[in-house]
Formats: C-alpha cells, structure tokens, sequence
C-alpha cells in the first residue's frame, strides 16, 4: 500500500497543479493544508475518481493511509479500512438518432449533446415512431400516444408531474419511448448540455425492475424548438409556458424518430473508506457518530471546452479533505462517543455507497446516533448564512444553530425544496433508516453578489470539468466553515444524549 501511495504521489509531483500551488497564498494552517489535500485529490493523476476506476483506487488507498496516519483504526472489511460491495453498470456507448420528414428532410440530434438516453440492460437497440408532444404527460395527455414516442416537458416543479410519473402514464398509454424535454425556466438549477455519459450503476443485489424495452430519453430545449417547427406551434413558447405551470397543447411534431443504440454492461467491486476514532467515554463509545463525504467524482466524460477530465474539486473531493483534517486534529485526543469516518463512493450514481452501508453497517446499526454529510458545499463567497438539511426534524437542527451561532453564520431550511436537494447527498439513506442526519449549504440572500456567484457555479462548473482547481473560491469562507464543522463534530460527540427527533418529522421511525 505505501508503495501504491508513493507511486501517487510521484504522479502528483509533476501535475501542473502540484507547480502552482494555491495553498502558498492561503495565510491560515489548517486552511493551507485543507487545499493541499484537495489538490491532491483532485488532480489529474487521480483521473476524476471515478467508481470502480483506477483513479479511484488510488485515491481511496491514500484516503485509507491518511486516516491510518492520524491515528484512526480500520471499520471496514475483515479488519481493513475498505468496505466493499458489487455493482453493476450499464452503459451506452453510442447512440445516433434523427428524425425525418416528408419529402426526405432529415433533422439529425447529437448524442450528450442534444439527447441521451436512460442505460438500461433490456433497452433496445432500436426505436422509432412518430412523434408526439404531450404537455406534461399526465394521462389525460396521452390519449393519443399508443405507438408514438412521446415528448413531455421534464419539469421539476411542485405540484405536476415526477419523471416517474411522466415513465408510468406513457407505458401505461401504450407509448414506445418517453422523450423528456428541458424546461429551460427551472433558472434555480439549469439542465445543461452536453451530458457527461450514459449510463446505470447499481447495486448489484438489488437491480432496478427490467424496463419491458422501454425507452426513456432527454432532449434539450433547442433541439425541441426545431423539432417543432413545421407543427403550428412555437417550441420556445410552449417550453416557456410549462416552465410558468400553465396549461400545455398536445399536438404531433412533424417526422418520425429512428434512434439506435450501442451498448454494453458489466460488474464490478466498488469500496467505501472507512475508519474510527474510537470514544473515551465508557458509557459513549459504544455508540458511532458518522461523518460522511463521497470520494467518488464523474472520472472522464463528454468534452467541455476541449477538457474531457471531471475532476470534482468541490464535489467533493474538497470535503474527503476536511474529513482527514479533523482526523489529524483529533490524533491522539479522541472524543466521547466514537466518531466514524465514511468516504462513500458511488454518490453520483446514486448514493450507492452510503445505502450499502445502511444496509450492511460495519458497526452495530443502534450503535449509530447520526450522520454529519459534507456535500454540497461551495465556499465562493463569505458564510454568513448557512442551509442546513433536516433542520427541523432532530434535536441536530438546535446542536447547528447554536454551534453556528456561536461563530457568526445564521441558519435555514432549505429555501429551494424543489430540488429536492435532501434527497440527494449521502446524508439520505441514513434518513431512511431512522438515524438523524443533516447536510449543508452556503447560503445567500437573494439579489445579491453571492446568489450570483452561487447561480455561475451550477451554471458552469456543476458536474463538469470546470469543477477543478483553477475556479474561483473564498479560502476565508472555506477555513470558516471547516472550523464550524470541526466545533459541530466535538458538540454531538461529547454531547450527554444522542441526537432525537422533533415531534411530527417525517423521518421518524413509525412506532
């Protein structure tokens, strides 16, 4: 393993971000070595840290070999610092895809960068069909849709459709493929172009049902404009009004849809990191407070700006660093209660990692008391204020405010519920099993300079090669929040009672 390390490192040595350092310039200790951490991480070498990937198998051996470092015993597997489970992928390699009208005109769509599609083991290789446009997919709107492929907008607004939804009624309605179309208006989180990949990874004990063939693809809003040309109706308009929630045409687009598709699958192994500051309190130590981040990123994907490499600088390799800093900070001086270290992986495929360790805990599962989630997290401007995740539902949200408090930051639910942000980090699967967990936000007030730079990030740099090392950050806001978490960890670990759920939280266990 020093071995593997060593050669890491060597590789880091001569990446262009190990030579122009930005930690040099960052005036606070734990701060500086913070960001040398993540310029680690987040190098080149480490290839974007993909799942089941080479570069994620060196970055959680030197993840591993930190925490041996600071002191932290193994709680993975057999006595290892890795927990290790088995996934399953499918992929699209390629996919072509145009539409064609009578008289022969062809409007072809580029694949991730106009369409892609849902990987799925039985998706077809083939499918075509007239098309049809049917608002929001309700199934009111598809009384027209037997043997069609289906346009509907792909809203995330309260109140209409789920994309589950959308799914169930076109099967249902006899459809042969969904095609979900950008709602441009959803400013709050923007669909962008072109797509990374396409592709499924799952937990392979427990696979997603078969799709029957089904087809269920994306489609941006300019390739939606010109596919309706030609049908009496103006694309952009029509987008535009289901981004406003009014009511939407069903009508036919002109041409008929032939896509293809390549494909391929596989299995493979896929390890958590994880590691212990074991407690000091007899009563305490029996129980686990879990802080959590995901050491998983996009690896290689769809080029963007002639850079092809998604390195996850702040999602989230940035957060596995503030992890190894308070392990370094606590080497020697443990706390009451044991503290459990979780570098999850698989996060962006869908919180795989966290979920197999819900249902596979290395540690007794009543043992667990709550989750600390580092995600999220984007220090581009001063914290003042602060979204916190379940603030309302566990004793936790009081423990926040009051450590917030204490250093200046005001605290918030979630201002955006409609994207459903709680659901997303691997502070979840702990939700769904009953344990108090929460996650954070930089906050901002709306109007101004930080709600900009907070837009530009998701706009540009959010699951994209522009998440590297070069983008804009606050290192002040950065250290002010690391110190915040660090001060939260000490106060729910040295705490006398465990964190308990407020009365009426939809997380509760069910008596």
């Amino acid at each position: 393993m020093r071995r593997a390390v060593l050669a890491a490192l060597l590789v880091l040595a001569a990446t262009p971000a190990a030579a122009a350092s930005r930690a040099d310039r960052i005036a606070d200790p734990d701060t500086r070595a913070w960001w040398r951490i993540t310029e680690h991480l987040a190098s080149d070498a480490m290839e974007g840290r993909d799942i089941g990937s080479p570069g994620h198998r060196r970055a959680g051996r030197w993840v591993a070999e930190r925490f041996k470092a600071a002191g932290l015993k193994p709680a993975g597997d057999h006595g290892t610092y890795f927990q290790s489970f088995p996934v399953h992928e499918s992929r699209v390699e390629a996919a072509e895809a145009v539409v064609m009208r009578d008289g022969g005109a062809a409007i072809p769509l580029r694949f991730l960068r106009e369409f892609s599609v849902r990987a799925a083991d039985d998706l077809p290789p083939t499918v075509e069909g007239g098309l049809i446009f049917a608002g929001y997919c309700r199934a009111e709107d598809l009384a027209a849709a037997r043997g069609k492929v289906v346009l509907c907008l792909n809203t995330r607004r309260a109140g209409l459709t789920s994309g589950a939804e959308r799914v169930r009624n076109a099967q249902a309605a006899g459809a042969v493929a969904l095609v979900q179309v950008d709602d441009p208006g959803f400013t709050i989180e923007p669909f962008r172009w072109p797509a990374a990949y396409a592709r499924t990874i799952t937990l392979a004990d427990a696979p997603p049902p078969p799709t029957g063939g089904f087809v269920v693809m994306t489609l941006s809003a300019e390739a939606f404009a010109r596919l309706a040309q030609g049908s009496g109706h103006d694309g952009a308009a029509v987008l535009q009004a289901g981004g406003a929630k009014q009511p939407l045409p069903v009508f036919d687009l002109p041409g008929r849809l032939t896509a293809t598709f390549r494909t391929s699958r596989r299995d493979f192994t896929a390890t958590n990191v994880l590691a212990v500051l074991p407690g000091a309190d007899p009563r305490l130590a029996a129980e686990h407070l879990v802080i959590s981040a995901h050491l998983d990123g996009y690896g290689y994907g769809e080029p963007v700006k002639g850079d092809r490499l998604y390195n996850g600088a702040l999602d989230d390799a940035a957060y596995v660093g503030t992890l190894i800093r308070f392990a370094e900070a606590h080497h020697g001086q443990p706390l009451k209660r044991s503290v459990l270290f979780a570098a999850f992986t698989g996060e962006e495929k869908g919180l795989l990692g966290a979920t197999w360790f819900v249902r596979h805990p290395t540690v007794p599962k009543a043992s667990l008391v709550a989750d600390l989630n580092l995600d999220q997290l984007r220090p581009l401007f001063p914290l003042k204020l602060m979204t916190v995740h379940a603030l309302d539902d566990s004793t936790l949200g009081a423990t926040v405010r009051d450590v917030a408090g204490s250093l200046g930051i005001r605290t918030q639910p979630d201002p955006e519920p409609e994207r459903s942000l709680v659901t997303r980090a691997d502070h979840y699967p702990f939700l769904q099993i009953g344990v108090p967990a929460t996650g954070f936000i930089f906050g901002y007030e709306p109007g101004t300079q930080a709600e900009r730079r907070y837009r530009e990030w998701y706009q540009v740099r959010y699951h994209r090669p522009q998440d590297d090392l070069t983008q804009p950050m606050d290192f002040q806001a950065a250290g002010a929040f690391n110190r915040f978490f660090y001060r939260l960890v000490e106060t729910v670990a040295e705490a006398a009672e465990r964190p308990a759920w407020t009365p009426g939280s939809r997380y509760a266990p069910k008596p």
